[in-house]
């Protein structure tokens, strides 16, 4: 049987034009029967059907109470989550969501070319990728580094673009295993422009860590 995916694209404030573009990637690119959804009460019903939940760019606020419910249990029974871009820029109420990605967005500078440095080459989300990669995109800051429980995968290099906010440690993308029953937890905040969906290198990317969410990978 071919693997379910649940994308989630709902927005209740900024909305990037990348969407249409993102889903239409990531259901020609992944190994994965995609159901796309902006509908909240999608997120309401049994979701251990989905072998990975996915926030795409979504912002604001985009689950009701019995949406949370039914995250965070899907999450503690082994499901898998993967978060893209805007992703951090989500549910700023739910301190449980901001534990799970790890960490929050804070701002970013226009939407610049910079490079980005794999931090670890051993993640489905980082093999097929080149030490180095120049791209363009919002190089999102956050609240904090999120080391320590979480596995850092991608770095940006502030010296390659202007406005960084994080020094040298500023990751990009990271993962973790969920405790107590394994689920999964993928974030990358790349993605913003639609031109990132027919890129090769941030397909290989997004891909990998999807499928990896999903335990599609390892």
């Amino acid at each position: 049987m071919t693997p379910r995916l649940l994308l989630c694209t709902r927005t209740t404030d900024y909305r990037h034009d990348s969407i249409p573009y993102a889903v239409a990637a990531v259901r020609a690119h992944g190994p994965f029967a995609v159901e796309h959804t902006e509908e909240p009460a999608d997120l309401e019903r049994p979701l251990d059907g989905f072998a990975a939940v996915v926030f795409l760019s979504t912002s604001g606020d985009v689950l009701t109470p019995d949406g949370h419910e039914r995250l965070r249990g899907y999450v503690a029974a082994g499901g898998g989550f993967a978060g893209v871009h805007a992703a951090a820029c989500t549910e700023y109420g739910w301190p449980w969501f901001g534990g799970l990605l790890g960490a929050r967005f804070t701002r970013h500078p226009a939407c610049r070319p910079g490079r980005v440095l794999v931090a670890d080459h051993r993640h489905p989300a980082t093999r097929r990728l080149p030490p180095v990669w120049e791209f363009t995109d919002e190089w999102y800051d956050f609240d904090h580094p999120p080391r320590g429980r979480t596995r850092v995968l991608l770095r940006a290099d502030e010296t390659s673009y202007d406005g960084g906010g994080m020094g040298a440690d500023h990751p990009l993308a990271w993962c973790r295993e969920q405790d107590p029953a394994g689920g999964r937890m993928f974030y990358t905040a790349l993605g913003h422009t639609a031109e990132a969906y027919g890129d090769p290198v941030f397909l290989a990317h997004l891909i990998g860590g999807l499928t990896w969410a999903g335990r599609l990978a390892e």
